[in-house]
């Protein structure tokens, strides 16, 4: 993806950098050539020279770039798990997924880390996103899952024999696992996404306090994934599977729904971030009726959802890493959303606006491993930077209207708000 030259300035705005830091009233942002070279008070900032492009926040907040720590490109909002593999051709689902790209990029994400694809179209994605063939974000790629015969994604009958490799791959003990990892290996994903556990979604089989992986399997997944520099996590409801990918040596989790003690020192001790992925549980409680779930599948949600929540508030307090997002490209959660995962966190789960941020967008690039060059307003790392209107401080839930982005800037070229150029995109 190219830095943009030059230089631009972005003053009369309130900073929230992502750290976690008290935001800073009249603040300067000063980007050279792509990059962040000052941020601060405006009294504070160097002289720039008379060429530099001024954007006046208007009294507004300018923020880190969003990361979405947990994105499905390639679902399009589905109502149920078996349109995935068998409703549309590849060709078609990458269309939708170039569309889902640039609107998660025109709703303020820089930045997301793929939870899972069909097809291997994310690697592709990323490659077309990193050319500035297509506008999104930018892209950490995973490709097809990996779960347990009879687990949670295997929910084709045998007697249809028309299989799921375009979406996941089903194995059957530490061998089947470690193929289904090397073929991952020649696809070029960064990410094995797999499924140590069920959900709420399937009640009379894998419920969310069941288990869809040995922990052979799972170990055999991370040993071969880690041989070639590959990173591993995985779909974690229930309090054994969590357990289990731990000990395995998993890279990241998601959701971490149900943790007991045991569970958060070893995650601690080895500084697993988590994505919580949590919103998903509250919108299939309030909206699955619409959508046709049955009551006992949003039972089970609703269990998650209070479970999840309190997992994150000790994951919180303990000082973990936590990214948020997760699970959009349902009926009940649709692309364009993303940002009512932030609202969620404030006024369900309990976060301060500061901690939520910092996990939206520090959080979110440490789990992609670019937190070094990503996530916080910053000098010396990329201008990913968002432009909002208002005080995103007292009111958290301006982010879910992308008409209230005045910027959103990548490398410091604005693709998408109300003053983008149509020739940036």
């Amino acid at each position: 993806m190219k830095l943009q030259p030059g230089t631009t300035v972005l003053r009369n705005g309130r900073l929230i950098d992502g750290t976690g830091a008290a935001p800073v009233d009249n603040a300067c942002v000063v980007v050279t050539d792509g990059l962040i070279a000052y941020a601060g008070t405006a009294a504070g900032a160097p002289e720039t020279g008379a060429d530099a492009r001024v954007i006046d926040a208007q009294g507004g907040t300018i923020l880190p770039g969003l990361v979405e720590a947990h994105i499905h490109l390639t679902y399009f909002d589905v109502t149920e798990l078996q349109d995935l593999d068998i409703k549309y051709p590849v060709e078609y689902v990458t269309l939708q997924s170039a569309v889902n790209a640039k609107t998660a990029l025109e709703c303020g994400y820089t930045s997301a880390r793929s939870g899972g694809c069909l097809h291997n179209i994310d690697v592709w994605m990323k490659k077309a996103i990193e050319e500035d063939m297509i506008p999104g974000p930018r892209l950490a790629a995973s490709g097809r899952e990996i779960c347990g015969a009879g687990g949670l994604m295997d929910w084709n009958p045998d007697y249809r024999k028309i299989g799921m490799e375009g979406i996941v791959f089903i194995v059957n003990g530490p061998d089947e696992a470690r193929s289904a990892v090397r073929k991952l290996v020649k696809d070029g994903v960064e990410w094995v996404k797999t499924y140590p556990t069920g959900d709420a979604a399937s009640p009379d089989i894998n419920d969310h306090h069941t288990l869809c992986m040995t922990f052979d399997e799972m170990h055999a997944v991370v040993a071969t994934a880690h041989n070639h520099g590959l990173k591993v996590t995985g779909h974690c409801r229930a309090t054994e599977g969590i357990r289990n990918a731990l000990k395995a040596g998993y890279d990241a989790l998601e959701h971490a729904s149900f943790l007991d003690d045991e569970c958060l020192d070893l995650l601690l001790k080895r500084g697993v971030p988590v994505c919580p992925g949590l919103g998903f549980e509250l919108w299939s409680v309030e909206r699955g009726r619409d959508f046709g779930l049955t009551q006992q599948v949003i039972d089970g949600h609703q269990e998650t959802l209070e479970a999840g929540a309190e997992s994150c508030r000790r994951l919180l307090r303990a000082g973990a890493t936590l990214g948020l997002g997760g699970d959009y490209g349902f009926g009940w959660t649709p692309h364009g959303t993303y940002a009512q995962e932030l609202t969620f966190f404030v006024k369900y789960v309990g976060f301060s606006v500061l901690d939520t941020l910092r996990c939206a967008t520090l959080g979110g690039a440490t789990m992609m491993g670019r937190a070094h060059e990503l996530g916080s307003v910053e000098k010396g790392k990329l201008a990913d930077l968002l432009v909002v209107d208002g005080d995103v401080l007292q009111d958290i839930t301006l982010l879910e209207n992308r008409a209230n982005l005045r910027v959103v800037m990548q490398g410091g070229a604005v693709k998408a708000g109300r003053i983008a150029q149509p020739a940036s995109l």
